[in-house]
């Protein structure tokens, strides 16, 4: 008991709420059921050795890893000259473009996915366009393969790619490349030599991010792709729906887990954005750089006279922008968002339709779909019962993630990155893993199939976001304010409630829209643990998608699509209110 008293009055004690749910819901399952996959306490790697004897299994875990380097190697290569764009754009323009990439990273992946189908389908929006103009006779096969697998996945995590480049893109100094074009540099070498290192961190860590998050995709590869496209994480799920065998199903997950383990260490993951630790590296050299040396001296030399005439003539001239260039990044950018907003557009037309069937363009225009929504109580129950849990993750998932995150911005550096990482292992394991996990550590409380044991599942995520939005917050808080407070004879409490809590609002608020927006779109760890008796949202939408593809889909993912718009308001008209009470409370103090 004194050793907990010591550790409640340390800055590091005020995260005790959010570890201690993390270690009980998902952190002591975990280890439990690595025990498990080694038959402990016989410790053996027979399910692993079971897992690698089985050439299906094999494949399917090359295959998983096959598409997941595919769809992030898509992504990087549209991703970055996106970014890149956007970055460069002037800063009115920049931020309606960020606002538009954001808008569909937080629209419902059962909504985005949904919206495929319906662009894909055999009886989908190209394949009706190609067959009224009389360009085919039958249907292409758009969709059950590949493909469409790629293209889905690509919608979902290109904006994951694209943020984090922009980050880092917009930390980059512009007079570096200014600098490097007055000597002489042409556009694309300034690029290459400058621009891309110090960009590299952005990369590094979308990359990771999508790379990671793919290796667990469940819901796009099972709704758009056929049989031969299933991934590692529809197979462990297929184990725990067939036949429930704890050790096998342990094994499949921790070798899942384990590719995503060593990129995470191979790779490494710094949200910070330190351009010097990718320049360092690049002093790397390969082998094939130093034979091809010589080749490259002769070269250099023979454009020596050329060079120099061009360098004497931009010496000390900052090169502008081609108008080309502009113009060919209007177009790639313009591209890349109607990529990622025209399905929900789609959606929003078709879901107004006043047919049996969704066309698009809709013959007609009709509220039906939106009155069997409303209509249907297996639809209200379900977003009534999605609603009340996901209210209830934000209210469990800001109080902790705020305390956990306030004690670990008062805590060293080392120590904050360890615990950090910690707390956002539910939001960057793969999710059937976690969900896994977490279906044990309910079934040890007798929680299977309760809201409390959905609300419990769904905030070790939400956690994550509030602790990761809220650390960002607590950044750039200028703690002489709380300095100046208590000089003024406020005790604690007093400067927490005054000054400390106004000032992060903002990013409290942010916080519990993100923790919101993770429990009302879950969907894999809803399915494990919700038992038969609890439907959200989400699994009555995946449950219809799976058997039958009910058109009113279309009016609750069009009502899914808009949703991220008004979280955005909301966000945005918090942070705007509170700028005049941060100036207010920063006048006394700087007065004090």
């Amino acid at each position: 008991m004194p050793t907990l008293r010591r550790l409640g009055r340390l800055p590091i004690g005020l995260g005790l709420p959010a570890f201690g749910l993390l270690m009980v819901v998902f952190g002591v399952p975990i280890v439990m059921m690595f025990l498990t996959s080694l038959n402990a306490p016989a410790f053996s790697l027979v399910n692993y050795e079971g897992f690698i004897k089985q050439p299906a299994n094999l494949r399917v875990l090359f295959q998983t890893l096959e598409m997941s380097l595919v769809a992030t190697a898509i992504c990087v290569i549209i991703g970055y000259p996106t970014a890149y764009f956007i970055s460069a754009a002037p800063r009115q323009v920049r931020s309606a473009l960020i606002v538009l990439v954001v808008i569909p990273y937080l629209t419902s992946l059962l909504a985005r996915t949904y919206a495929w189908i319906v662009i894909l389908g055999d009886r989908g929006l190209i394949n009706n366009l190609l067959l009224n103009h009389g360009f085919i006779t039958s249907p292409l096969p758009l969709i059950y393969n590949r493909t469409a697998v790629y293209i889905g996945m690509v919608h979902i995590m290109l904006p994951v790619m694209i943020l984090p480049l922009i980050s880092v893109m917009l930390g980059i100094d512009g007079s570096l490349m200014a600098a490097a074009r007055s000597m002489g540099a042409r556009p694309f070498t300034a690029f290459w030599r400058v621009f891309l290192p110090l960009s590299l961190p952005g990369l590094r860590s979308g990359s990771l991010l999508v790379f990671v998050l793919c290796l667990g995709f469940y819901i796009t590869p099972a709704a758009l792709g056929g049989l031969r496209d299933a991934m590692l994480s529809t197979f462990i799920a297929a184990q725990v729906a067939s036949a429930f065998n704890m050790a096998r199903v342990a094994a499949s997950a921790f070798v899942l887990l384990a590719i995503a383990i060593l990129m995470l260490s191979i790779i490494g993951f710094d949200l910070t954005g330190n351009p010097g630790d990718l320049v360092s590296a690049r002093s790397s050299r390969w082998n094939l750089r130093t034979l091809s040396a010589s080749l490259a001296r002769y070269l250099n030399e023979l454009s020596v006279s050329n060079r120099a005439k061009r360098w004497r003539t931009q010496l000390y001239k900052a090169g502008g922008k081609s108008h080309a260039r502009l113009i060919v990044g209007k177009v790639f950018v313009a591209l890349v968002l109607i990529f990622l907003l025209f399905p929900g557009v789609v959606v929003i037309v078709m879901s107004f339709s006043d047919g049996a069937f969704l066309e698009f363009p809709p013959s007609g225009f009709s509220l039906q779909w939106y009155r069997a929504f409303f209509g249907d109580p297996s639809w209200n129950g379900a977003l009534l019962t999605s609603m009340e849990i996901g209210v209830a993750v934000a209210l469990i998932s800001t109080v902790a993630g705020t305390l956990a995150a306030y004690g670990l911005s008062r805590t060293s550096s080392r120590i904050r990155s360890v615990l950090t990482l910690v707390m956002l292992t539910p939001i960057t394991f793969p999710v059937i893993v976690v969900g896994i996990a977490t279906y044990l550590g309910l079934v040890n409380m007798g929680l299977i199939g309760t809201k409390a044991g959905m609300v419990l599942a769904h905030s070790i995520g939400g956690i994550g976001y509030v602790v990761v939005i809220v650390s960002a917050t607590l950044a750039n808080f200028d703690r002489r304010l709380e300095r100046a407070a208590l000089s003024m004879r406020a005790n604690p409490m007093q400067t927490l409630a005054r000054v400390t809590l106004p000032l992060i609002m903002p990013g409290i608020i942010g916080g519990a829209v993100f923790a919101f927006i993770h429990s009302f779109d879950e969907v894999v760890i809803s399915s494990l643990v919700s038992g038969l008796s609890i439907r959200t949202l989400p699994l009555k939408m995946w449950e219809n998608m799976r058997h039958q593809i009910d058109p009113t889909i279309a009016a609750v993912s069009s009502l899914l699509v808009l949703l991220p718009v008004l979280w955005l308001i909301a966000i945005y008209v918090v942070w705007w209110r509170s700028k005049p009470s941060a100036r207010g409370l920063a006048v006394p103090g700087t007065a004090a």
